[in-house]
C-alpha cells in the first residue's frame, strides 16, 4: 500500500487486540516521529512510551474515550491499548507554539503504526496531573497528549458526510466515521 492509500484507509482505533506490540517497534515508531518537520529544527518534543501492562492501566484510567459515543466507545478489559505513547514538551527548549510539531510527529507516528498494524488513538482528553503523578513525569515536561496503541480488533469506515460529522455506531457495532466532501472544502476564489 502506498503513502497516499495508507493516508485514506486509516482510522482511529478503540478496541485492540491483547497482543504485546515489540519494543523495536514502538521505537521505530518514535523514529518516524523525530523525522518528522519542527519549527525552526527546534525538536522540543519528547516521548514515554508505556507499554507495562501495570502502567498501561494507570494511563488507561486517565484518558476519555469517544465523546460522540461515550460511553460506547471505550475499549472494554479485553480489548484495552496494549502501549501509550505519552507525547510531552520540554519546556528547556520551548515553552510555546509547538502544536504544529505534535501534529507532525503524531501523524507520522499514526502512519507508521498502521503499516505495521497497529491501531492508534490519539487523545487530548487526559486527565494530565493524574498522568504526572502517575509516570512520575518532572514538571520541565509538559503533558501534551496521549496516543493509545494495539493491533487492531475493528475496521472503521470512512464515509461522505451527509448532515452530521458526529462518527457513530451502527446496529452490529462497526464505527462509521463521517469525512466532509473533498468538494466542500476546497474553496473557490
Amino acid at each position: 500500500m502506498g503513502i497516499y492509500e495508507t493516508i485514506l484507509a486509516r482510522r482511529t482505533i478503540r478496541k485492540f487486540k491483547q497482543e504485546k506490540i515489540d519494543d523495536s517497534i514502538l521505537k521505530k515508531l518514535l523514529n518516524a516521529a523525530r523525522h518528522a518537520p519542527s519549527a525552526a529544527n527546534i525538536q522540543p518534543i519528547k516521548y514515554i512510551i508505556v507499554n507495562d501492562e501495570e502502567k498501561v492501566n494507570e494511563v488507561f484510567k486517565h484518558v476519555k474515550w469517544a465523546a460522540y459515543i461515550a460511553p460506547h466507545g471505550t475499549p472494554s478489559e479485553n480489548e484495552k491499548p496494549v502501549a501509550f505513547i505519552i507525547i510531552l514538551i520540554d519546556t528547556e527548549i520551548k515553552r510555546s507554539d509547538y502544536e504544529l510539531d505534535v501534529g507532525a510527529a503524531a501523524q507520522n507516528i499514526f502512519l507508521a503504526a498502521w503499516e505495521e498494524g497497529i491501531g492508534t488513538c490519539w487523545m487530548g482528553a487526559v486527565n494530565r496531573d493524574a498522568v504526572r503523578k502517575a509516570l512520575n513525569i518532572d514538571n520541565r515536561y509538559i503533558i501534551n497528549t496521549v496516543i493509545a496503541l494495539g493491533y487492531m480488533a475493528e475496521a472503521p469506515v470512512v464515509e461522505d458526510e451527509n448532515g452530521s460529522i458526529k462518527y457513530y455506531k451502527d446496529e452490529k457495532g462497526v464505527l462509521h466515521v463521517p469525512k466532509r466532501k473533498l468538494d466542500d472544502i476546497i474553496l473557490k476564489l
